[in-house]
């Protein structure tokens, strides 16, 4: 019989179990708790799940939405043991631990707690935030997708889980009916009718996308699938027919139409047909119940040329769009090229009024002839990299002036490329079906599987995921399984003779037979597709990293050749599996090979050489090897030498001098290649992160990034040269300096330095690139956007002599020390008073207005003719004019409608300091020189004077402003204003141009 003591004996253990397993993790949360890392490949079994509607589902991606109401968030934590999740919140929240949530974009990044506090039915974390907490606009526009993290605790990085949240209020596309609404059941019977499927995404949230379908000629139609959540599951699409629109802007029907291709730009989606080109309203007005498209002509243009169009789009997100940026598409149509015209070149043109200068930006560069079969040019989002694709890949890191030359597949056709901004993750797929990874700006690539579906796109999500998205069914690429299949071996079917240079230190050399025809050598050849992976020997043991592949002419039967660093030593053969270990080896010259002979052995032991022993190498320390290329008899063979000037012609080498190493093709391969494990771990300032950081610079100023390069793989020795790699964009837009060193850890820190020095705006994109990285890495490749221009976040602000609660302004009374009122509330429809009197108003400018009620103040003919109403014009009450708080407390001129209050002072107002300061992401900073001011009362008021003092070396630029701007310019410090006129004064103060891009402006009321 058990007692209620065992039972609490029990618990109590238990309790002490979890309690023990809590401390572990939170003691592996200390290694790395300043900035963000990534590649740091954590224990995927211990994570958040979240969800904003109902309770998380378990090991899915967190995936938020904002709406107009709160956001509510639950989250639960994961473990790799078998504690309810129930006790783990119970544990960390009696230990005062509770999760952080960050949420980020490339501008922004803000912090919210989770609730310390457990209900007694609660099995899960929760937080509430108010969206405007988050954001205040609600306007429909091209905003950035937001990325989550979650972490256990602020500024600790392990268990940190990523997701994303999407403002589902101001997504343009999602606000649009795109055509007639089909079932999933309906879409089910376009299929059999499908050649092919392309999806495009938004420019700043690559979760909301778009799946169009290819159809042959047996069917007729458009059908397109939207998804708001990064086609992660099927039936989370909603499916459209716009056949119906379509027509109606041809004018009659016709048959055999169907998507040719599409993209969805910032504000419009563009629907290349095979009846047309059709461009759609702007997304961010909706104004009919469906979407509107019109068509583009082009004249002289029939079908046939439509079905073989092509869009290009450059993607960026311009949620926060310059004057000196553009959105625009490509179209292109293939034809038949003459044999005049059978050279491949780029050419790089400015954009100028929306339309190419003729005058190129950089000389016409010419691809050599062996990139026959060129299919297609693309950016990658967000980044000045150019690709070029076709039989071959090249890369240009400067926009196109140049370009290297990155894979050549001969014989092969890359027919496809997809990119991620957020990874900086390249794939390209061969019309054979082969997949190909790269990272931005990255000189090496890796086959990373297949794919055999007929009909297929990938997409990759707004976190990097890559999707492949079938008619019936869409998969994704996640942490347990790879929809290419397994890892591809990169071997190629030859014999490898390895060779030693250090002990260290390898070098392999690739096999090719004096019979291998002229179209086939490249089959035998080391590429770069082999750079920096790792080579192992499958029949034994030994790994070694390839860090440089070589390709030459001699020695005659290796064409090509890798150095490798060895991790894990190769094997040797021994006498058991090659009997001729067993005697002495003399080298002789024999015309172009070398005559390898076995010395008579010690009687009784047996020694010869074997067939098996074919494709197998002899190693001697300190000289050439030899490949055994054949079998003369049992004592001896011939061979070929890998470095003949090193060759012991006429030496013989005792036994256990020299070694036999099996990489041979011969009864199947010995040896395979496979993609390095990821070896840097990539680590970011506190302040910086998002991979796709946005930095304003403003004219005179700086901005700063810091970066580390932490080296990660065992055995490897670290290169006493810079990790990183720094690229900008358009070099003469800025002063960038870059500033590397290694700590006493080898690991490699970078500053950077960015100042804006000249008189133009403009933006670029700054890549570092951990040159030597894996491909398997999460992250090599960090792209920010610099912009020599004003920040959005950027404002002046003045600062009142006297700071007046909220709840003060709400209720009208903040009275002072002497019991006087400092808030005013203006009368209905006020005008401040004119230069000709009080009773005779001339602004144009109305505060407090109610159409309803009579307009004070209006005899005089000139009154009457003046004053005109804003916001609400044309409505008949207060409550039409749709005045926010925001705007009822504004100071600006352009919602003086809606303003009702105003500051009070004592009359006269004498020496009221107007202190002013700029405010941006970096913080407040007092308004000094070299700024300088302009200050005007917007009213046409007169009765008042600026107090000031002017520095002599700025007074020949005062006086040089004045004669241009014909207004008094005042140094900003020390100001002072005096008011001898009664009622409310309206002040406008302005930066004057020339020492900053932006145009700052202040508004502050006096009555």
């Amino acid at each position: 019989m058990t007692s209620r003591y065992d039972h609490q004996g029990a618990d109590a253990l238990t309790m002490e179990v979890l309690l023990l397993y809590v401390i572990i993790l939170l003691l592996n949360m200390l290694d790395f708790s300043s900035g963000i890392i990534y590649n740091n490949k954590v224990d995927a079994l211990n994570h958040f799940d979240c969800a904003t509607q109902g309770l998380p589902t378990k090991n899915e991606i967190i995936k938020l939405y904002l709406t107009s109401d709160d956001l509510i968030i639950e989250c639960v934590f994961q473990s790799d043991s078998n504690f309810p999740s129930k006790d783990f919140l119970s544990v960390f929240t009696s230990g005062g631990v509770a999760p952080s949530l960050r949420i980020i974009n490339s501008t922004y990044s803000g912090i919210f707690h989770f609730h310390l506090k457990l209900f007694s039915d609660q099995v899960y974390w929760l937080i509430d935030i108010p969206r405007e907490n988050i954001t205040k606009n609600t306007d429909i526009a091209a905003v950035e997708e937001w990325l989550v993290r979650i972490s256990l605790q602020h500024d600790l990085n392990s268990y940190t889980t990523e997701g994303t949240l999407l403002d589902k209020v101001r997504e343009p596309i999602l606000h649009w009916n795109l055509g007639t609404v089909i079932t999933k059941d309906s879409i089910k019977t376009v299929f059999p009718h499908l050649a092919d499927l392309k999806a495009t995404r938004c420019p700043c949230a690559n979760d909301v996308a778009l799946l169009g379908f290819l159809l042959n000629s047996a069917l007729s139609g458009v059908y397109l699938g939207l998804t708001f959540s990064g086609f992660w599951h099927y039936d989370d699409t909603q499916w459209y027919n716009l056949t119906d629109m379509i027509y109606s802007q041809i004018g009659e029907e016709h048959i055999e139409l169907s998507v040719v291709d599409m993209v969805l730009t910032n504000h419009f989606l563009v629907i290349l047909t095979s009846l047309g080109l059709f461009i759609s309203g702007d997304l961010r007005y909706p104004s009919t119940p469906v979407l509107k498209f019109s068509r583009a002509d082009f004249c002289g243009f029939e079908r046939e040329d439509y079905i073989k169009g092509k869009l290009w789009y450059n993607e960026r997100c311009f949620a926060n769009r310059e004057h000196f940026e553009v959105d625009y598409i490509t179209v292109t149509f293939e034809r038949n090229r003459t044999l005049s015209e059978k050279m491949t070149s780029a050419s790089v043109h400015i954009l100028e009024n929306n339309k190419p200068r003729v005058r190129r930006k950089f000389p016409l560069f010419t691809f050599p002839p062996s990139f026959s079969s060129p299919v297609g040019m693309q950016f990658h989002p967000r980044s000045h990299f150019l690709y070029a694709y076709g039989n071959q890949i090249w890369l240009s890191i400067d926009g196109g002036n140049t370009f290297d030359l990155l894979a050549d597949f001969h014989d092969d056709i890359i027919k496809n490329t997809y990119h991620s901004f957020y990874n900086s993750e390249i794939i390209f797929v061969s019309q054979r079906g082969k997949v190909y990874l790269t990272k931005a700006g990255l000189l090496r690539y890796s086959e990373i599987g297949s794919i055999t579906d007929n009909i297929f796109t990938l997409y990759y999500d707004h976190m990097g995921f890559i999707h492949k998205l079938t008619p019936d069914r869409f998969e994704a690429n996640d942490n347990s399984k790879s929809i290419f299949g397994k890892a591809a071996d990169m071997g190629f079917e030859t014999a490898l003779a390895p060779e030693y240079i250090t002990i260290d230190d390898m070098i392999f050399y690739a096999y090719v037979p004096a019979s291998e025809p002229q179209d086939t050598i490249h089959t035998k050849k080391f590429s770069n597709i082999h750079l920096g992976k790792v080579i192992i020997n499958s029949r034994k043991t030994g790994k070694a990293y390839i860090r440089k592949v070589l390709q030459h002419n001699t020695p005659e039967g290796f064409l090509s050749a890798v150095i490798a660093e060895i991790i894990e030593p190769f094997d040797v053969e021994d006498v058991t599996e090659s009997s001729c270990l067993s005697s002495s080896l003399s080298i002789n010259q024999e015309g172009k090979f070398y005559k390898l002979t076995l010395q008579i052995p010690t009687p009784g032991v047996v020694s010869s050489f074997q067939d098996s022993d074919i494709e197998k190498t002899v190693v001697i320390p300190g000289y050439s090897s030899f490949l055994i290329t054949s079998i003369v008899d049992g004592n001896n063979a011939l061979a070929i030498a890998t470095m003949p000037e090193r060759v012991p012609n006429g030496m013989t080498f005792e036994t256990d001098s020299w070694f036999l190493y099996d990489f041979r093709e011969r009864n199947g391969r010995a040896w395979n290649i496979y993609t390095k494990p990821c070896n840097y771990w990539f680590q970011q300032d506190d302040n910086s992160l998002s991979l796709s950081v946005l930095k304003y610079i403003d004219l005179g100023k700086s901005q700063t990034l810091e970066v580390k390069v932490i080296p990660n793989s065992k055995g490897v020795r670290t290169l006493e040269v810079p990790l990183l790699k720094v690229i900008v964009g358009n070099p003469t837009l800025l002063d960038v300096k870059a500033k590397g060193s290694f700590d006493d850890t080898d690991r490699f820190l970078m500053e950077i330095s960015a100042t804006s020095t000249a008189l133009h705006q403009g933006s670029t994109s700054l890549a570092l690139i951990v040159w030597g990285g894996s491909t398997d890495c999460f992250v090599t490749t960090f792209i920010p956007t610099l912009k020599s221009s004003c920040s959005y976040l950027k404002s002046i602000h003045h600062i009142p002599s006297t700071f007046i609660p909220m709840e003060d302004w709400i209720s009208g009374v903040h009275t002072d020390s002497q019991d006087f009122n400092m808030i005013k509330t203006l009368p209905i429809n006020y005008r401040p008073p004119s230069n000709m009197g009080v009773a005779i108003p001339l602004t144009d400018n109305f505060y407090h207005v109610d159409p309803s009620k009579p307009i004070p103040r209006n005899l005089f003919h000139k009154s009457k003719k003046s004053g005109k109403f804003k916001q609400c014009a044309n409505k008949s009450t207060r409550e039409q004019c749709n005045c926010t708080n925001d705007q009822k407390f504004s100071f600006a001129v352009t919602f003086s409608d809606c303003r009702e209050k105003v500051p009070r002072f004592k009359f006269p107002v004498m020496q009221y300091p107007i202190s002013l300061e700029i405010r941006n992401e970096d913080g407040h900073i007092p308004v000094e020189t070299p700024y300088l001011v302009t200050v005007v009362e917007v009213n046409g008021r007169k009765l008042w004077e600026i107090k000031y003092t002017v520095p002599e070396n700025v007074m020949r630029l005062k006086n040089y402003l004045e004669s241009i701007l014909h207004v008094p310019v005042y140094n900003p410090s020390g100001l002072n204003l005096s008011i001898t006129g009664s009622e409310l004064f309206h002040f406008r103060v302005s930066i004057v141009p020339g020492v900053t891009f932006c145009n700052l402006v202040e508004e502050f009321q006096v009555q």
